[in-house]
């Protein structure tokens, strides 16, 4: 969220957030501080917000129906809302806030994009060792449709002086996209599955994070096992 913040803060472009807490200080955006204790919760600073006029709102994490409801007015009237909510991947945003109790027509007409993302392990660019994956393996993990033809090859986390023996040093994101279309838009209203939204967004060309993550493991910027890691329950 402050990466997209930052892009958008521009002296004539007015950005006020709620956040609990406010975890990095930005020059030219109006933060404020959630503080339940004086009744400053989500809802009440959004109200308060919006009546400022601001064109990008960013809420800190949408927890409830009421503070979903408040962002989505404001993307109705035509500011840009910028939130969190906690899901497993993309898809499933859309039901969890249909099961807050947002109503999908609401959805369709505000929602422009869902991204989902989790932190993996970088390698050590001073220990990484590739290898050629074995048959079995590019099959399991479904690596030929991304590596292309010819012998796949993947990377070891090492270890040496550098990385501390672990083999690995900072941390990316792997992602997935998935854009409000208009086939998506008609599932929502049919109050499609996460599976069934995930899936119509794959044909229309979404990388799942699993995907995103291979790809990077491909590219020996982190290891299949990372990525095993974080997208296992998907």
């Amino acid at each position: 969220l402050y990466t997209a913040l930052d892009r958008l803060n521009q002296p004539d472009v007015k950005i006020l957030t709620v956040e609990d807490p406010v975890e990095y200080q930005m020059t030219g955006i109006n933060q404020i501080q959630v503080k339940p204790q004086i009744d400053l919760t989500f809802a009440n600073a959004l109200r308060s917000i919006v009546r400022q006029d601001p064109d990008v709102i960013m809420i800190g994490e949408i927890r409830d129906l009421e503070t979903a409801q408040i962002a989505v007015q404001s993307a109705l009237t035509g500011h840009l809302v910028l939130s969190t909510v906690h899901t497993n991947d993309a898809a499933s945003t859309v039901n969890r806030l249909l099961d807050m109790g947002v109503e999908d027509y609401l959805l369709t007409s505000t929602v422009i994009g869902i991204l989902a993302q989790r932190l993996v392990r970088k390698l050590c660019l001073q220990c990484k060792e590739a290898y050629r994956a074995l048959p079995e393996v590019v099959e399991e993990l479904g690596l030929a449709k991304l590596a292309g033809t010819g012998d796949v090859m993947l990377f070891h986390a090492k270890g040496c002086k550098q990385c501390g023996t672990t083999g690995y040093r900072g941390r990316i994101c792997i992602l997935e996209m998935l854009p409000m279309t208009d086939p998506l838009r008609t599932l929502v209203m049919k109050h499609a599955t996460s599976s069934e939204l995930k899936a119509e967004a794959q044909r229309g060309g979404m990388l799942t994070m699993y995907e995103d993550g291979m790809r990077k493991a491909l590219a020996g910027v982190t290891t299949f096992e990372e990525v095993l890691r974080v997208t296992r329950e998907n």
